[in-house]
């Protein structure tokens, strides 16, 4: 009669490496007292999702806050859901994050690290040892079952209205004797490896997340598929072998995977190995018609991090903002140290959220508009630089044609207590200040600027000759001003706002007007930065051409 043994010897006959083999080959990693080994392990299944970003940015700060380790993983079992390419395109997009890892996988064909392969579809052989060590213990075993036969089971749970699932006495090939199981090998029977689970779903299990405290959870009873028909292991198992073995000592990831956690507690239990700290973090949501859903690949753009690349927002923007969802109290931390670089801030697993954090684009702008303000402009310039470089190379080209005309474009109202907020993003910055360049300004339609309808064109035309002739930028900004109100006084606007308000009908209109006047004409804007900076970059004989370009058209 033949034993375990036998039929694990007739499944893996190649495999003669132990457990205890891949233990001396992977042995603890060396690291001082409280240092985390924490893995992120994408699918190369499409883009970076900004939840995946989420994840892997948070790691890897607890990972080099504590000396430890970050590695990447890629996880790439799923071969059908597989796309091309994106193996390397997320590991490029993590390093545009500044996510740098230790160890693990680089790019196609090149690991850094002695604890790899970092691709699961090269682990196969350790798979394998692992799931014949279980197989000799009695604890997997072989299933025939065809698919025909997996759905016509759920179709009788559900008839009887009991769990779906393969288990107890639903596992029909469980209690298969070995010979029975050995015999249909030999026929040549396709099939599949499933753990036996010796758990109840009547019991509870009881666990310490490192975020969501003690958990008390159902206890795991399904006979999982552990081995697919193509030899790769499932999710499932593979976390298992790969997180023991690569010696990771924090499993970080979406608290969707908590109903799964029972399922890797007794898979960790019945191979012996030391179970994990587990830290389940709030997956991203969004309010889509009242109603909170997890942000969307499908859905949403602002799902995939290269959205993010291509507007050109910030890095340290969309950093800091994940940061705020990561720890309640960073704003508070951010406030009381504006100067500091934002990854000093130490995070805790105890100042996460217990729930579902809200996606919010408009603050990930306030940040970056915050930001960004406080940027030197020559620092700016790079930043604009680099990004123009890769994604609006006609606005690239308009920089490096000037840099110093673009800095002094940027450095308007830039070095003082509380600088102007005018842009979120870098794709904000040309729509804002193309109007600087002159084939811009002269492709503009100047017989459809907005002027003030309650403002006849000749009264405009009054103002602007008259400003043409007396015009001084080599004043102060607060005389300069002055000039202006003096301008409005003479043709018979009100030199402050208040005045016109208490008797409007004694003035043709404000101040504001006026400025109105001259900010249309030498931008076709009724919105631009400060006038008097837009006034005296351009320069008195540039500002004198357009305003008597615009004196003709009127």
């Amino acid at each position: 009669m033949a034993d375990y043994k036998d039929l694990a010897n007739i499944i893996f006959p190649k495999i003669t490496a132990t457990v205890e083999d891949l233990e001396k080959k992977y042995p603890p990693r060396k690291l001082n007292e409280g240092a985390m080994v924490i893995r992120f392990a994408p699918s190369p299944t499409g883009f970076l999702h900004t939840g995946s970003l989420f994840s892997s940015f948070v790691s890897y700060r607890f990972a080099k806050q504590s000396g430890g380790i970050f590695y990447v993983r890629l996880e790439d079992t799923d071969t059908k859901r597989e796309v091309e390419g994106s193996a390397d395109a997320l590991v490029e997009q993590l390093s545009v994050f500044g996510i740098h890892p230790d160890e693990g996988y680089v790019k196609e064909n090149r690991d850094l690290g002695a604890y790899g392969p970092y691709q699961q579809s090269k682990r196969a052989e350790i798979y394998k040892i692992c799931i014949k060590s279980l197989i000799e213990k009695g604890r997997a075993y072989p299933c025939f079952c065809t698919a025909d036969e997996l759905q016509q089971l759920r179709k009788e749970q559900e008839a009887q209205k009991v769990i779906p699932g393969y288990y107890g006495p639903y596992a029909k090939c469980r209690n298969l004797s070995i010979d029975e199981a050995i015999a249909r090998i030999k026929n040549h029977e396709p099939y599949i490896i499933r753990f036996k689970s010796m758990g109840n779903h009547e019991n509870k299990v009881f666990f310490h997340d490192e975020i969501k405290g003690d958990l008390e959870l159902t206890e795991n009873d399904q006979d999982i598929v552990i081995l697919k028909s193509d030899g790769l292991p499932t999710y499932h198992f593979a976390h298992l072998v790969d997180d023991h073995f690569m010696r990771t000592t924090h499993v970080t990831r979406g608290e969707e995977w908590l109903p799964s956690l029972p399922i890797h507690l007794e898979l960790f239990d019945t191979m012996g190995f030391p179970r994990l700290k587990y830290a389940h973090y709030p997956v991203i949501m969004k309010i889509d018609n009242g109603v909170r859903r997890k942000l969307s690949k499908r859905k949403d753009l602002e799902a995939s991090v290269s959205y993010f690349l291509e507007e050109g927002y910030p890095i340290y923007g969309i950093l800091e903002y994940l940061l705020t969802i990561a720890n309640s109290n960073y704003e508070a931390w951010r406030n009381d140290h504006l100067e500091e670089d934002y990854l000093n801030f130490k995070l805790s697993f105890d100042k996460m959220s217990l729930d579902g954090a809200l996606f919010d684009l408009a603050k990930i702008q306030s940040i970056s508009k915050e930001r960004i303000a406080h940027k030197k402009a020559e620092v700016l310039c790079e930043e604009v630089k680099a990004w123009a470089l890769k994604y609006q190379k006609d606005f690239y080209d308009r920089i490096v044609a000037d840099e110093p005309f673009f800095i002094s474009i940027l450095n308007i109202e830039r070095n003082k207590e509380k600088p102007r907020k005018d842009y979120a993003k870098y794709s904000d910055i040309y729509p804002i200040i193309s109007f600087f360049y002159d084939d811009v300004y002269r492709s503009l339609d100047f017989n459809r600027l907005e002027w003030n309808p309650a403002i006849s064109k000749t009264e405009i035309k009054e103002v602007l000759e008259d400003y043409f002739n007396q015009i001084r930028l080599d004043l102060s900004e607060e005389d300069w001003f002055e000039s202006i109100k003096a301008l409005s006084v003479r043709h018979g606007f009100a030199d402050n706002m208040k005045l016109w308000k208490k008797d409007k009908e004694s003035y043709k209109g404000h101040v504001g007007d006026v400025s109105e006047m001259l900010r249309i004409a030498l931008t076709g804007k009724k919105n631009s930065p400060n006038l008097y900076f837009v006034m005296t970059i351009l320069g008195t004989e540039k500002v004198k051409e357009r305003l008597c370009t615009v004196i003709k058209s009127l």
